[in-house]
């Protein structure tokens, strides 16, 4: 048994874990299902990786090119880079409007970069890595929430026909939140209920106070209900 080598797997293999462990911590937090666990596994399988591929070198560095077996250090880890795709992949989902798990994604992939540069024995470029991705994944967060991003929405009104209400409608968006555009309408009408059902399609820049648009429609006579929702991104 060589005890130097079994230590020297042993602190990559755990400092691999605790670097993946860290960057996946803030994953957890923020309610991401690929979260602590995951990147930790993810970091000690990328790790174990480059020490097979390291250790499959060495078992065949008699062999010269002269002979038909070659071998290439860095096989098994391209195609652990490769093979995350698959796994970051499932931690993407897309909505309606947006594409949410990018930067989960993102880390999977980051944390496995980390395993296999911890197992290749780069400690310090690991750890540099791992500092600089937290800075990313923390501070960064609240200032990405300052920027001003655009949003689509459907707001789905329910009226009598009584009276078309669709003018005061457009008067409340255009007073309740100035910049607010409509792109569209569409109309359904219900001829046996006696009810008509729009379908306005918004554009904004930044974040819509809907409580203050939808407490004056439904304070119209004619409006029965109102929902909105996010809409794809044109």
């Amino acid at each position: 048994m060589n005890w130097s080598l079994l230590s020297t797997y042993l602190i990559k293999l755990s400092l691999s874990a605790f670097l993946g462990g860290i960057i996946g911590f803030e994953r957890e937090s923020h309610g991401q299902g690929a979260g602590f666990r995951t990147n930790l596994l993810v970091a000690i399988g990328a790790c174990l990786m480059m020490l097979l591929s390291l250790a499959i070198a060495d078992l065949y560095n008699q062999y010269t090119v002269n002979t038909i077996i070659r071998h290439d250090p860095a096989r098994i880890a391209s195609y652990a880079i490769a093979s995350m795709g698959f796994l970051g992949a499932g931690a993407i989902i897309k909505g309606k409007g947006s594409v949410r798990g990018l930067t989960t994604a993102a880390s999977l992939w980051l944390v496995t970069g980390i395993g296999l540069s911890v197992g290749a024995g780069i400690y310090l470029p690991a750890v540099l890595t791992t500092i600089i991705s937290l800075i990313v994944l923390y501070p960064l967060r609240f200032f990405r929430q300052n920027i001003t991003r655009e949003q689509y929405t459907i707001l789905t009104i329910k009226a009598a026909t009584i009276e078309d209400p669709l003018n005061k409608i457009k008067e409340i968006l255009a007073c309740c939140k100035p910049g607010l555009q409509i792109k569209f309408i569409n109309y359904y009408y219900d001829k046996s209920n006696d009810f008509i059902i729009y379908k306005i399609r918004l554009h904004n820049k930044d974040n819509v106070d809907w409580k203050r648009i939808v407490e004056p429609i439904l304070g119209l006579p004619q409006i029965k209900a109102i929902s909105w929702e996010e809409a794809d991104v044109p």
